[in-house]
């Protein structure tokens, strides 16, 4: 584990280009029984944000900024259902409902069971209806398990939500297009309304259903939004350029990544990003009810 871990740092991506690079492969690892797969993403710099000619741009994607980015390790996939029913199951802890005037959200039925917001949700898809702090939450728990598993953690909290810098960094993994895997949507790379997959504008999909990108990563474009630990910014005036997360004091909202599977694909690009409210707030409800996470965890 310490080997596999430490050699995570050796290689460095710069900058990148047009193509999307070979795959790295043999960087993942898995610490506890409860910890997701983790995928270790080397250090490097790219061009954060999108230029003024991509189809689709907000302006909320500039201006684009240098940022360097230390190693790092990014969760393979989103948590899933199953992985976040047993978080709820293990500690109790009771999500707000996503939207309270559909009855909509996860449920603790007794004690060591819950229930999804679904009726019939497969194990595998993308744990969804999540606001950030219950992110948080989990994340918290699965600090606790890994120091378990490993003593030599000590009191550290290792595991946590990823900044958009690493989130942005580790979708286009060294590429500069619209997508990982071009500039155009093509057609079965992801699920959106448009996105050319059996699932579109329906509903999820698996958190596996789609090829990996050049380090390892599932799903980072397309399904369901991801939380970051960004407050939302409506511009990266004034961004920090060194990868960490951009946080201010009193911050309601954070960034989301990623689109969901209803939406269509300007929202697909690794440099789209929109705003939600932390608490699942009303007038954040198609966010909240789309909303999922993946956890990073820091590096020696």
């Amino acid at each position: 584990m310490k080997f596999r871990i430490a050699a995570i740092l050796a290689a460095t991506v710069l900058l990148g280009g047009q193509k999307a690079p070979e795959k790295i492969e043999n960087r993942s690892f898995t610490e506890c029984p409860e910890c997701p797969q983790m995928v270790g993403i080397p250090a490097g710099k790219f061009l954060m944000g999108s230029p003024a000619q991509e189809p689709g741009r907000f302006d909320s994607e500039g201006p684009q900024h240098v940022v360097t980015v230390k190693a790092f390790a990014l969760a393979k996939y989103p948590v899933t259902s199953e992985e976040f029913l047993n978080f709820l199951g293990a500690t109790g802890y009771q999500p707000k409902p996503c939207n309270p005037l559909l009855g909509l959200g996860w449920k603790q039925l007794h004690r060591g069971q819950a229930a999804t917001p679904t009726d019939v949700e497969p194990p595998r898809w993308p744990a969804v209806c999540l606001d950030w702090k219950d992110a948080e939450a989990f994340i918290a728990w699965i600090n606790t398990r890994a120091r378990a598993a490993r003593p030599e953690i000590g009191a550290r909290n290792p595991y946590r939500l990823p900044s958009e810098a690493e989130w942005e960094y580790a979708a286009r993994a060294g590429t500069n297009t619209s997508r990982w895997w071009g500039d155009g949507i093509g057609g079965g790379h992801a699920n959106c309304n448009g996105c050319g997959s059996q699932w579109d504008n329906r509903l999820l999909g698996r958190v596996d259903a789609f090829e990996t990108n050049a380090f390892g990563l599932s799903g980072m474009l397309g399904n369901a939004w991801e939380w970051t630990a960004d407050c939302w910014h409506p511009s990266y005036l004034g961004a920090p350029t060194d990868g960490r997360a951009w946080t201010d004091n009193a911050c309601t909202r954070h960034a989301i990544r990623g689109g969901a599977w209803n939406n269509i694909p300007i929202f697909v690009r690794s440099a789209a990003r929109a705003a939600a409210a932390q608490n699942g707030a009303e007038r954040d409800y198609d966010y909240s009810t789309l909303t999922g996470f993946r956890i990073a965890r820091d590096l020696p």
